[in-house]
């Protein structure tokens, strides 16, 4: 059976959070929640997270969770991601995990390792149903349109079509990404596309390039930590369990 990498690229640098993968009023660092979450999926081998920051290496070292430090010239985390599974031999599929997701579910990460393993995709991602006119008009929410064979044939913000409840072919993204390890690679020698750019999404340029892009499609997205208020909200969640 082909094998599977989770690697976690977690910077201290954040615009709306500074630090926020080392806050820690759970008890637990915010990273700490994701790592310990991807350790949950069947389908993975092995979890990684990679940092450029001393002070988020030395507290990932501190819970024994396996980190590598990389270069902190790096443009995006998928670059980082990059650098650590070039050198990661005998595996598979490279998945990507946002070190601010602490409630990602395990069989959402096993998805995305199924959808690569069952397709000939060089790439997987996830997908759920938009639940308000509100929320597809959000522009911080991408747009993906999924053709009818489950693959993504665009990446958008600004919504283009009119929203439908039923049956959405445009439905919300989920940045989850899982790569064939060869097309990662290759993804990160490629330049950044104009749409890429305008868009500010990394998935255009594989969209650009010929990538095929297999998506999953689950019921509701992770919420993910953008601010201190959305911290708050699973400070409480969680001392509530």
């Amino acid at each position: 059976m082909k094998k599977a990498l989770v690697i976690i690229p977690a910077r201290y640098g954040s615009r709306r959070l500074p630090g926020k993968v080392l806050l820690k009023k759970t008890g637990q660092y915010l990273v700490q929640h994701t790592y310990r979450q991807a350790l949950k999926a069947k389908r993975v081998d092995r979890v990684i997270i990679a940092t450029d920051n001393q002070r988020v290496y030395q507290a990932i070292q501190s819970f024994g969770g396996k980190v590598i430090m990389t270069s902190s010239k790096h443009p995006s985390g998928t670059d980082r991601v990059a650098e650590v599974a070039r050198y990661q031999t005998g595996y598979d599929f490279i998945i990507n995990v946002q070190a601010d997701e602490p409630e990602i579910s395990p069989a959402a990460i096993d998805r995305v390792v199924n959808l690569l393993a069952r397709s000939k995709a060089d790439m997987a991602t996830l997908a759920c149903p938009f639940t308000s006119r509100l929320e597809f008009r959000d522009l911080t929410k991408v747009k993906v349109w999924v053709g009818r064979q489950g693959f993504a044939l665009d990446f958008f913000r600004s919504p283009r079509v009119r929203f439908k409840h039923k049956r959405p072919r445009v439905l919300r993204h989920i940045g989850i990404y899982g790569y064939q390890k060869k097309a990662l690679l290759k993804f990160v020698q490629l330049r950044p596309t104009s749409r890429e750019k305008s868009e500010k999404l990394e998935q255009l340029r594989a969209i650009e390039n010929g990538f095929l892009i297999k998506v999953g499609i689950v019921r509701q997205a992770p919420a993910g930590i953008d601010t201190l208020k959305d911290y708050r909200t699973f400070v409480r969640k969680i001392k509530r369990i």
